[in-house]
C-alpha cells in the first residue's frame, strides 16, 4: 500500500492499462484510499486531464459538463472547423481564466499527447471509431458520444481494441444514468409486468429535409473539409452535408435510427438483459427518399425477434420505451414514467432483487471508471451491442428481407449481401483496423 501512495495520478492511469483482468479486481474504494483522496474529490493537481475532440454542439455540451466537474480538467480541443475550435478554446480559457487550452486540428495530435489522461469523442458518426481506436493505442480512456459506431464490423474492431489495451470507454447514452429509465428497466428485470412479451420503441422523424436538387458550393475559409470526410467517400461540399444534417446521409450516419433509436433502443436492451447479445431475427419495411442530398429512412419501422420469443418494433412517431408483459407494461422517455397498472410505480426494489448498475452522472461516472479501472455504465460492449440493433433495423428496411442474425458469430446468416453491409471500406488513407 505504501507503495501505491507514492504513484501519480498519471502513473497510476498509465500502468493500470499494462494490468492483467485479475490485476484490476481491486475495488475502486481501495485505489482511491491507496492514492489518498475519494475518485469523486480528487485534488487540483490530480485533476484527469481531457482533450476534446470535436467540439461542435454536442461536443461542446460535454466539454461543458467536464469544465464544470472538479475532477476533471480540459486541456486541448479538436475540430476540423476553426470557428469551432477556437470558440471551444475561448469557452475553456475563460472558465480557468488562462490562455493555456491548446487548439489542434487533427486528432492524433491530442492522442500523442503524454500529459493527457482521455479524450471525449464528439465528431460525426463516421469519425468515432478511428480516433478511438487511435486513443486506445496512445494509451487513452474515452468518452465516445452514441451511436457508438458507424457499422457493426467497426463495433467488433473498436470492440477489440478497447480490450486489448486495458481501456475505459463510456459511450455517450447518458439516459442509462437517469433514475426512471434504471428504475422501469428494474421493473422488468425483476418480473414486475410478468414475463415480457413485446417492446415498441418510438423515435422521431427526420427533423431536416432536403430538396430533389442541391448544388456543390465552396468550401468555408477554416475548414478542413477533405479531413471532415475522412474515412467516408469523396462528394463535393455543401452546407447540409456536415454538421448537424450529415446524421441524414448514410455515408456518414443512420438516421433517426442511430440518432434517438441509440438511446432509446439501448434502453430496450437494457431492460431484456441484451447488453451482450441481441435479436436473431430482424425485418422491416421503411421509406427511403428517392431524389436529394439526404440518404436514411424518413419512415421506420423494424421488427426484431430475439430467441426468447420477445419481439421489439422501432417505429417513427415520438420518443420512448414501452415494455409490455403479461402482467401489465411499463413505459419511460425523458419527460415521463408511465404503467399499467400505477400501482407498479409504487413498487420498491428489494434488496435480494435485480439492482441494475446505478450511475446518476454519466460524465463522473466516466472518470470515476478512470480511476477504479473498472466498466462504466455504457462500456464498449454495451454501446456496441446497441448500436448494432439500429445498423440491423437499418440493413433490414434496406434489403426489405426477413434476415437471421447470430448475435454470437455477430453475422447474418446466409446472407452475402447483407453481410457485406455490416462494413464500409474506408477511404485511403484511412484504416479502421
Amino acid at each position: 500500500m505504501a507503495q501505491m501512495e507514492k504513484l501519480t495520478r498519471r502513473q497510476f492511469l498509465k500502468t493500470a492499462g499494462r494490468l492483467t483482468a485479475g490485476s484490476l479486481a481491486v475495488s475502486g474504494a481501495l485505489i482511491s484510499t491507496a492514492m489518498g483522496r475519494p475518485a469523486s474529490r480528487v485534488s487540483v493537481n490530480d485533476q484527469i486531464t481531457l482533450g476534446c475532440i470535436g467540439v461542435g454542439g454536442q461536443g461542446t455540451h460535454n466539454m461543458r459538463a467536464f469544465l464544470n466537474n472538479p475532477n476533471s480538467r480540459v486541456v486541448a480541443v479538436c475540430d476540423v472547423d476553426r470557428g469551432h475550435r477556437d470558440r471551444a478554446k475561448g469557452m475553456v480559457d475563460d472558465f480557468y481564466g488562462n490562455t493555456n487550452c491548446d487548439t489542434y486540428n487533427d486528432f492524433r495530435e491530442v492522442n500523442a499527447r503524454t500529459d493527457i489522461d482521455g479524450v471525449v469523442i464528439c465528431t460525426p458518426d463516421h469519425w468515432h471509431v478511428i480516433p478511438a481506436i487511435d486513443a486506445a493505442r496512445q494509451g487513452k480512456d474515452m468518452y465516445v458520444e452514441k451511436p457508438l459506431t458507424l457499422t457493426i464490423d467497426q463495433g467488433i474492431a473498436l470492440r477489440r481494441e478497447i480490450r486489448r489495451h486495458s481501456r475505459v470507454l463510456q459511450t455517450g447514452s447518458q439516459q442509462r444514468s437517469d433514475r426512471d429509465f434504471r428504475y422501469a428497466c428494474e421493473l422488468v428485470r425483476n418480473g414486475y409486468i410478468g414475463d415480457v412479451k413485446k417492446v415498441e420503441v418510438v423515435i422521431p422523424g427526420n427533423n431536416r429535409t432536403t430538396g430533389p436538387t442541391w448544388e456543390p458550393m465552396p468550401v468555408p475559409e477554416g475548414f478542413d473539409y477533405d479531413f471532415w470526410l475522412g474515412p467516408a467517400p469523396w462528394a463535393p461540399y455543401t452546407e447540409q452535408r456536415c454538421f448537424y444534417q450529415f446524421r441524414f446521409i448514410l455515408d456518414y450516419s443512420g438516421g433517426q435510427v442511430t440518432n434517438w433509436g441509440a438511446h432509446f433502443l439501448d434502453i430496450a436492451q437494457w431492460g431484456l438483459g441484451m447488453d451482450d447479445s441481441g435479436p436473431v431475427e430482424v425485418y422491416g419495411q421503411g421509406e427511403f427518399p428517392e431524389t436529394g442530398l439526404f440518404t436514411t429512412a424518413t419512415k421506420v419501422d423494424f421488427t426484431c425477434i430475439y430467441e426468447n420469443g420477445v419481439e421489439l418494433t422501432c417505429k417513427t412517431g415520438g420518443t420512448g420505451t414501452k415494455f409490455i408483459g403479461t402482467d401489465g407494461w411499463v413505459f419511460v422517455n425523458r419527460s415521463r414514467l408511465e404503467a399499467e397498472p400505477a400501482s407498479l410505480l409504487e413498487t420498491t426494489i428489494k434488496p435480494d432483487e435485480i439492482h441494475l448498475y446505478r450511475s446518476n452522472d454519466h460524465h463522473q461516472n466516466f472518470l470515476d471508471s478512470m480511476w477504479s479501472r473498472k466498466d462504466p455504465i455504457a462500456d464498449v460492449e454495451t454501446g456496441h451491442r446497441s448500436a448494432t440493433i439500429c445498423h440491423l433495423g437499418n440493413i433490414a428496411m434496406l434489403t426489405k428481407r426477413h434476415l437471421r442474425w447470430d448475435p454470437k458469430q455477430e453475422q447474418f446468416v446466409g446472407d452475402d449481401a447483407a453481410n457485406r453491409m455490416t462494413y464500409r471500406p474506408p477511404r485511403s488513407p484511412w484504416k479502421i483496423a
